[in-house]
């Protein structure tokens, strides 16, 4: 069986202050990304040996395969394991900015402008009641990239899209220093996304 382990932290706890204060990187990773990869490990042991050693971004795009009293585990633990994958290497330290190359052209072409996308995405995603994700993500069938949101730890993987950039809105990832400010932790994200890395997923697809 395949066995997940906690991916190595691309920086220091501190590389991302003060946008991302070190407490909290602390806290999200060791704790709550470690709980994912405890729980996804768990779950696919109640899974056939086929799904226990399938790739995790096709089991996610798979989930009608696995059977129901194990599925939201393993969407929950399983996409809050990737998405927080993703998540950390987002980021970088002294990034933002705006975007070039391929990912400026994507964007350009659907939400017109940078400075539009960046707008929807703030605004939606600060929208999210509850818990959740904003995603810039790209579709393969439209060959354009889009914008969603999806609840919880739910992947885009599992709507058949493939993720580029996420912002994880859980209070956990922003409520040590934010507190209730959802909206200040998120103009304070865009000073830290890392652009190379979004345009190294586009250029994979």
């Amino acid at each position: 069986m395949a066995k997940y382990e906690l991916p190595k932290l691309p920086y220091a706890y501190e590389a991302l202050e003060p946008h991302i204060d070190a407490k909290t990187m602390e806290i999200h990773y060791s704790k709550h990304h470690q709980a994912y990869t405890n729980g996804l490990n768990t779950a696919l042991e109640s899974l056939s040996s086929e799904l226990q050693n399938m790739e995790l971004t096709k089991l996610l795009s798979s989930l009608d395969k696995v059977t129901e009293n194990v599925r939201g585990a393993v969407n929950f633990h399983g996409g809050g394991y990737d998405n927080h994958t993703l998540f950390w290497n987002n980021m970088k330290p002294n990034g933002g900015g705006t975007p070039g190359g391929k990912v400026a052209d994507a964007i350009n072409s659907v939400f017109g402008n940078f400075d539009a996308f960046k707008e929807k995405f703030s605004k939606d995603t600060g929208a999210i009641q509850g818990s959740g994700w904003g995603w810039l993500a790209y579709n393969s069938q439209s060959k354009k990239v889009e914008f969603t949101t999806m609840p919880n730890q739910t992947s885009p993987k599992t709507k058949g899209l493939i993720p580029l950039l996420g912002l994880d809105v859980w209070e956990h990832a922003y409520y040590l220093k934010y507190q209730n400010k959802r909206p200040d932790y998120i103009v304070a994200w865009w000073n830290v996304v890392n652009w190379d890395e979004v345009e190294n997923r586009l250029s994979k697809v």
